[in-house]
């Protein structure tokens, strides 16, 4: 086998897949490690703003203003998000999946950039909007790199080359957290760069994205370049015969040429998406309605309420287990480590199941055709829940105490059960297959197939002459 090449589950990886995908990911560490940049230096960081509220007003901040000033700090970040992944499917469709991540990082840039001179400036403000800016940046990364990685993935590894997305956000997470202690750049002085860091691994990415080939699907079937798509093919498998990966392309665009780019409007209305498309919300929202952006938004406060000793370590020890596992507290002291070894369960088994599948699940539940704007719904709830538990959690921690956790766990127990009985298996299957078997059980989309029953010993003629040419 020549040199850069690996067979992974019966599959080749080449270098240029390997490279594209992790140039890909690099934007969903960056996702990751502005979730959790913001947990460790809290304090500091509302003394800052004390800080400044004093030097402007001559008085300390109200209690509750700087309750709700942090809280908007940290759920602007999934407003910015909530809005930018709506317009995944636009964009993706506009610039292409690589342009579009390529251009993405113009807003890492700018809400870097405001977050680290917001010290200095002595502007919570520029905080605040910065950390909206970034969240435009990671609203547009979600949708974009799943969409990007599973459309050059091939059958057999896209679960797998999936779930990178997630650990990549996981690593970023825990990254955050270690470069957040107090010994390192949580202090008073260098949190800023803490902040700040954020563009590095922009730089990176921007560096290499030239030399990763295009989505051949997306250069296929929504752009019609046959050659560039088929040199995009060889490029990515190391294969120079590449007709039955070109002929599957073929077989989906002629799907979607009948069923036509389809708006998010128009998959509410569509009774042929509307299983996959509440499929695709409801495990958007279990993973955030899970609570597990509660423990990496606050875990440091948690803890510590928790009665843990040093609650940054064991911030640290979630993110620990939270990679580990991708590849109820009272006065009494004991409890404060049942607490603690119940939240590092909680991530473990968060990262078995919520926390990778459904980013790279919606992107198999839909044809090229509705793909875009299904991945832009789903991204969409995703952040708006991720804004819900954001914004909500400490008030509704001071209502409910350690018991606010109850309520997560029923609407954990509502999603496994719905994910038991509705939720299809998509191992090993095509995009197009994965689509089929949606389409079999919707009455509408069985009479379309009626009206082709007609014309498909034509087309299958035709495919089986592409594919010896």
């Amino acid at each position: 086998m020549p040199a850069g090449f690996q067979q992974l589950g019966g599959e080749t990886v080449t270098g240029t897949l390997a490279l594209s995908v992790f140039t890909a990911v690099l934007g969903s560490l960056e996702f990751g490690y502005n979730i959790g940049v913001i947990n460790a230096p809290q304090k500091i960081i509302e003394e800052d703003y004390n800080s400044t509220w004093a030097h402007r007003h001559g008085q300390a901040i109200p209690a509750g203003t700087l309750t709700s000033l942090w809280s908007l700090s940290v759920a602007i970040f999934s407003i910015g998000g909530m809005l930018s992944s709506s317009c995944v499917g636009f964009v993706s469709e506009w610039l292409g999946r690589r342009k579009a991540l390529l251009i993405n990082n113009l807003l890492a840039f700018v809400g870097g950039g405001l977050m680290g001179l917001s010290k200095l400036c002595r502007s919570f403000e520029m905080m605040i909007l910065g950390r909206c800016v970034i969240g435009a940046y990671c609203g547009l990364a979600s949708g974009l790199t799943p969409m990007y990685v599973g459309e050059i993935a091939p059958t057999g590894l896209r679960g797998a080359l999936g779930t990178l997305h997630q650990l990549a956000i996981v690593t970023g997470i825990l990254l955050a957290q270690i470069l957040g202690l107090q010994q390192l750049l949580g202090g008073e002085e260098l949190w800023p760069v803490l902040m700040g860091l954020t563009v590095v691994p922009t730089v990176l990415q921007m560096a290499l994205l030239p030399f990763c080939p295009e989505s051949p699907r997306f250069l296929f079937i929504v752009r019609c370049q046959e050659h560039q798509a088929k040199r995009g093919l060889r490029r990515l498998t190391g294969r120079q015969d590449v007709g039955d990966l070109l002929a599957e392309m073929k077989e989906e665009k002629r799907r979607m040429d009948m069923e036509r780019k389809v708006s998010i409007l128009e998959l509410f209305r569509s009774p042929v998406h509307r299983q996959p498309l509440v499929i695709s919300i409801l495990l958007q929202l279990s993973q955030q309605l899970s609570g597990i952006n509660a423990i990496f938004y606050y875990s440091t406060s948690i803890f510590t309420k928790a009665g843990v000793q040093s609650p940054v370590y064991a911030t640290v020890g979630a993110g620990i287990v939270n990679c580990a596992f991708t590849v109820v507290s009272d006065t009494v002291p004991a409890m404060s480590y049942v607490s603690m070894l119940s939240i590092f369960g909680f991530v473990a088994f968060f990262e078995v199941g919520p926390g990778p599948i459904p980013w790279f699940f919606v992107a198999e539940l839909f044809s090229q055709g509705p793909r875009p704007a299904a991945m832009a719904v789903a991204g969409c709830s995703n952040w708006t829940a991720n804004f819900v538990v954001g914004m909500g959690f400490q008030y509704v921690a001071e209502l409910c105490g350690p018991y606010v956790f109850l309520i997560f766990a029923v609407l954990l127990l509502f999603f496994l059960i719905f994910t038991f009985f509705r939720v299809p298996e998509t191992r090993g299957k095509t995009f197009d297959q994965i689509a089929a078997n949606f389409h079999r059980s919707s009455p509408d989309a069985m009479m379309d197939m009626d009206m082709e029953l007609n014309k498909t010993s034509t087309e299958l003629d035709y495919l089986g002459d592409e594919r010896v040419n």
